[in-house]
């Protein structure tokens, strides 16, 4: 369980509040879509979940281990046990898709196998199956740069679960994409949910958010507004945003 409680957040000389007093409990297995307008915090609350934003203050609890107080070993378990996907996912072109899977990102790697590009032969065929599982098995020896835009979002899903993510952030993963692509994206993350026990909260666009997700938060001006089951919102729950 991942347990938030009154995370505030400011940015500036101004000290203007982005978060204010954000509270959200969540489940394993859970695939929460955070909607709202842009600027109403859903980013920024993201990247604090993901400790790469400091908080102002607030409780911060995963499986009873309060991560705020125990900084060095809190850091450490995100870093284990957490993916951060951004919009445009960061992958090694000149590699082929198998490659970027092995050696991960830098914050799971170490820095000889990064740059060498060397990987042990037993967590060769983790690797493939969790790529065939994703629907991506032409793929794996493909260089990186040969990839649209929806597979290179399944490499970097696949990178995660076989560095052992247990919960995956993942910021408007499918903006940008054509909608077959999306789709795809999106059934992924859910199977994972389904199947995997991952935790997934993404910022997404409302049709897509109450077509997949398991619950539906809505954010506005730093603040959540509403936290339902996945559904199509009523007239007044879209009016709030």
């Amino acid at each position: 369980m991942i347990n938030i409680k009154g995370l505030t957040k400011s940015v500036g000389v101004d000290k203007i509040q982005i978060l204010k007093d954000v509270s959200l409990e969540i489940q394993r297995g859970e695939m929460i879509a955070l909607v709202g307008p842009s600027g109403s915090g859903k980013s920024v609350f993201l990247r604090c979940l993901a400790l790469k934003e400091k908080w102002d203050k607030g409780s911060f609890v995963i499986d009873g281990e309060d991560i705020q107080k125990n900084s060095f070993l809190g850091k450490r378990k995100i870093k284990r046990e957490w993916a951060y996907l951004e919009q445009n996912p960061h992958l090694n072109l000149n590699r082929t898709a198998l490659k970027n899977v092995l050696i991960g990102q830098a914050s799971q790697t170490p820095i000889w196998r990064m740059a060498t590009g060397m990987v042990r032969s037993d967590d060769y065929m983790g690797a493939m199956d969790v790529i065939e599982q994703l629907g991506l098995l032409e793929k794996a020896h493909q260089k990186s740069d040969t990839l649209s835009g929806g597979e290179r979002q399944r490499i970097a899903i696949a990178r995660a679960l076989v560095h052992g993510a247990k919960v995956i952030v993942a910021d408007e993963p499918v903006i940008g994409l054509d909608p077959k692509s999306a789709e795809s994206v999106m059934q992924t993350l859910r199977n994972l949910c389904l199947e995997e026990r991952v935790t997934v909260i993404s910022v997404l666009p409302l049709e897509l958010a109450e077509k997949y997700a398991t619950r539906i938060v809505g954010m506005s001006e730093g603040k959540i507004i509403f936290d339902i089951s996945g559904r199509r919102l009523t007239s007044q729950e879209r009016n709030l945003m």
